[in-house]
């Protein structure tokens, strides 16, 4: 099955302004994009409606909610079977404060990415973690000191029909 939208040029236009600004009027957009405010409309309708958008949100700055670190967390686990991922899966959407989770190739099983305020808050978070999931066989973490890059969204401008 594949799930591959085709899109033009112009949806790329659209994807990469709401990117940058998902509150962006669609009068902006229209404009931007050289289209009228109806076509533009159903285009990002039916980009919604295929998934490609899959929702708007804001970004919010961490720092200024004293939320400015954040933890990179690496799992490995012994037991690799269906009972023990949907209890992972359930104990990872429980913490807010992980705010993503990848299954891994390689050494490590899991990848978490954990904003916290400090190694007091990331402790109370780490205790939840290991209290709740049984059979963690290394948790490892390490802190970011700066971000040098963060891009949310996708480089539509390398997509291939």
């Amino acid at each position: 099955m594949n799930d591959l939208v085709e899109i033009d040029a112009i949806d790329r236009q659209i994807i990469s302004l709401l990117q940058e600004d998902g509150a962006l009027p669609i009068q902006d957009i229209a404009h931007q994009v050289g289209l009228t405010n109806n076509p533009c409309w159903r285009r990002i309708k039916r980009l919604e409606e295929t998934g490609v958008i899959e929702r708007r949100v804001a970004l919010v700055d961490g720092k200024k909610l004293g939320l400015g670190s954040t933890a990179f967390v690496t799992i490995r686990i012994n037991s690799h079977n269906k009972d023990w991922l949907a209890t992972f899966n359930k104990c990872v959407q429980a913490i807010p404060e992980i705010i993503e989770c990848h299954r891994m190739t390689g050494d490590v099983d899991y990848l978490l990415k954990i904003s916290i305020r400090d190694l007091e808050h990331y402790d109370q978070v780490y205790q939840r973690l290991i209290g709740a999931v049984p059979g963690l066989t290394d948790v490892s973490s390490t802190f970011s000191m700066e971000t040098l890059k963060f891009r949310p969204g996708v480089d539509v401008s390398s997509y291939v029909a």
